[in-house]
C-alpha cells in the first residue's frame, strides 16, 4: 500500500486512526521499483561482464602456452585455477548475500575483479598467471549473487522467467567472451583481453554505484562459520538441491570438455583458424540464451522435469555432430547450438526449482549448487586437455557423450524423488 492509498484511506474514514505501515521496514523491497526494466538490464549487463572473465582464457590457451613455455597438456590448469578460484568464491562469499548489504557486496567483488584481471594482464610467470585467475574466479562469483537477489525480489509465478532473464544475460557474456577475447588476441595479444576488462570492470563498479539500489542488510543471526556451515546442511537436507547439483556438475563438465577443447583442433593444421574465427563458434550457442528463457517460464508452468529430461537427451545426441569438428564444421556448429541449448535449458530449471524449494536461503542455496557446477567445470577442463593430448578429438567427443550420458541416467533415476520434493517437479 503506498502513501496516496493511504492518505486516501484517510478521508474515506477520518475517523480511523492513521493505518500502521509495517512494509515501510527497511528489511522489506519493494516489488515494482526493484524489478524495474532497466534494474533488469543492469543485471543482466552485469552478469554478461562478470561471466566473461571466467571464459576469456578458452580460446587463449595454445597462445598463452606458447608466451609461458607451458606445455599443451597442462594449459587446462589455466582454466581449472579460475574455476577453483569461482568454486571457493561460492562456498565463502555467495552465502553473505543471506546476510550483508548486497549493493557492497556487489561493488566490493567488482572493483577488486578489475585489480585481479590487471594483475592477470600483466602476469610475467606461469604461477603468477595461475594465482591472478585464482582470485578472478573468486570475485566472478558476483553473478551469482546477482541471481539470488533477482530470484529475491521476483514474485514466486515468476521467478522462472526472472532467473531465466538474468541467466540470458550471464549465456551471452560466455559467447561474447569467446568471440572478444579470441578478436582482442588477434589484434594486440593475449594480455591486452584482460587490460581491456579490467578497465570495463571499473566502469561498471562505477555504474552499479548509481544504479544498483541501496538494498539494507537481510537479518540474521550467528557467526560467519555458522552461516557457512548452514550451506552444507543445505546440502544435506534438500533432496532437490542434491540432485539438481549433481545434474550441474555433469552438465557443466560436459560443457567445459567441448569449450576448453575445441580450440586445440580448430587452432591446429589443417584448418590453422585465427582466435578470432575460433571465437566465432561461440555465436552458436546464443540457443543457450533462447534456451535460458524458454526454460524458465516452463518451470513456472511447472514442467521442470520433462524439459530436464527431454534437454539431457539433446545434450548427449549432440556429441555425434561434434565429433566431426575436424572434418565438417557445419556438423561442429550444429552440435554446438544443440549443446548450449540443453545445458542452459537444464541450468534455468535446475535454479528455479532449488529457488522454490527454499525462498528463505537464496543466496545460500545457489551458492551450494554453484558449486557443483564449478566442480564439473574445473575436472571437465582438465579431462579434457589430457584426453586430446593423448588420443585426439575422437577421445574428447566420446568423453563428452559418456559425461552427458550419465546425466541422463541420474535423472531418470531420480526423477521420482524429485517430483515428490516440489510440485514444480510434476511431469
Amino acid at each position: 500500500m503506498t502513501e496516496g492509498t493511504d492518505s486516501r484511506l484517510g478521508r474515506l474514514s477520518p475517523s480511523c486512526p492513521p493505518p500502521s505501515r509495517p512494509h515501510r521496514s527497511p528489511d522489506v523491497i519493494p516489488q515494482e521499483p526493484a524489478l524495474s526494466p532497466w534494474l533488469t538490464l543492469l543485471l543482466s549487463v552485469t552478469c554478461a561482464l562478470a561471466v566473461a572473465n571466467v571464459y576469456f582464457a578458452q580460446p587463449l590457451l595454445d597462445a598463452m602456452a606458447y608466451s609461458l613455455a607451458v606445455d599443451a597438456g597442462l594449459i587446462g590448469v589455466v582454466v581449472t585455477a579460475t574455476q577453483a578460484g569461482y568454486a571457493l568464491g561460492l562456498l565463502l562469499i555467495v552465502p553473505l548475500g543471506d546476510r550483508v548489504n548486497r549493493k557492497r557486496l556487489v561493488l566490493g567483488q567488482t572493483a577488486i575483479s578489475a585489480i585481479a584481471l590487471a594483475a592477470v594482464g600483466a602476469a610475467p610467470s606461469w604461477l603468477a598467471l595461475l594465482g591472478a585467475l585464482i582470485v578472478v574466479g573468486l570475485m566472478a562469483v558476483v553473478v551469482q549473487v546477482l541471481v539470488a537477489y533477482a530470484a529475491v525480489l521476483a514474485a514466486p509465478s515468476q521467478r522462472g522467467q526472472i532467473v531465466g532473464t538474468v541467466t540470458s544475460g550471464i549465456v551471452l557474456g560466455i559467447l561474447m567472451a569467446r568471440f572478444a577475447s579470441g578478436l582482442v588476441a588477434d589484434l594486440a595479444g593475449w594480455r591486452a583481453v584482460y587490460f581491456v576488462s579490467s578497465g570495463l570492470m571499473l566502469t561498471l563498479c562505477a555504474v552499479l554505484w548509481q544504479g544498483l539500489p541501496d538494498s539494507p542488510s537481510p537479518r540474521g543471526s550467528g557467526t560467519y562459520l555458522n552461516l557457512i556451515g548452514s550451506v552444507f546442511k543445505l546440502v544435506i537436507s534438500e533432496p532437490v538441491l542434491r540432485i539438481r547439483g549433481v545434474l550441474a556438475l555433469l552438465i557443466f563438465a560436459a560443457f567445459s570438455v567441448l569449450w576448453t577443447a575445441m580450440v586445440l583442433p580448430l587452432s591446429a593444421p589443417p584448418l590453422s583458424l585465427s582466435h578470432t574465427v575460433i571465437g566465432l563458434f561461440g555465436l552458436a550457442g546464443v540457443a543457450g540464451a533462447l534456451a535460458a528463457r524458454r526454460a524458465g517460464r516452463w518451470a513456472d508452468q511447472g514442467l521442470g522435469q520433462r524439459v530436464t529430461g527431454v534437454a539431457l537427451g539433446v545434450l548427449t545426441f549432440s556429441w555425434l555432430p561434434i565429433s566431426f569438428a575436424q572434418t565438417s564444421l557445419l556438423a561442429f556448429v550444429c552440435g554446438v547450438i544443440l549443446l548450449d541449448f540443453a545445458v542452459q535449458a537444464v541450468h534455468v530449471t535446475s535454479q528455479n526449482l532449488i529457488f522454490a524449494a527454499r525462498p528463505d536461503a537464496q543466496s545460500r542455496v545457489v551458492g551450494a549448487y554453484m558449486c557443483f557446477y564449478s566442480i564439473g567445470s574445473a575436472s571437465g577442463a582438465v579431462a579434457a586437455t589430457q584426453a586430446y593430448a593423448r588420443w585426439g578429438w575422437s577421445a574428447v567427443s566420446l568423453l563428452g557423450a559418456c559425461i552427458s550420458a550419465a546425466a541422463l541416467i541420474v535423472w531418470f533415476v531420480t526423477r521420482t524423488s524429485s517430483a515428490l520434493s516440489h510440485r514444480n517437479s510434476v511431469i
